[in-house]
């Protein structure tokens, strides 16, 4: 089952977090990932505050999922994370795919 780590991210340094970007995406595709949503325009229709930047990467697996966090390649990207930008991530299992015939509406 799909799983995805879910961002809200404020950037702090422009130059740190293309750095932090960059070297990301490398390792996201590495760990078969794939950005479902990259900071494109987000609104507030209930609750809460304004919504910062929002990025979802999809993994095959939470396993997966894990592993990439993990790695020594996001290591490398993890270390301007902390001057680039500040976050909050989640990390969500999606829904088990439906067998076909079977009808839940």
């Amino acid at each position: 089952m799909a799983a995805y780590a879910i961002s809200e991210v404020e950037m702090r340094d422009a130059a740190a977090f293309e750095a932090y970007r960059t070297l990301a995406a490398k390792t996201i595709e590495q760990y078969g990932g794939r950005y479902i949503v990259r900071g494109g325009a987000a609104e507030v229709v209930e609750g809460g505050p304004p919504p910062n930047a929002i990025v979802i990467v999809e993994f095959p697996t939470m396993a997966r999922l894990r592993e990439w966090y993990a790695s020594p390649e996001y290591a490398e990207a993890l270390k301007h994370r902390a001057t680039a930008l500040e976050r909050r991530l989640l990390f969500v299992e999606g829904v088990p795919q439906i067998e076909s015939g079977m009808n839940f509406a």
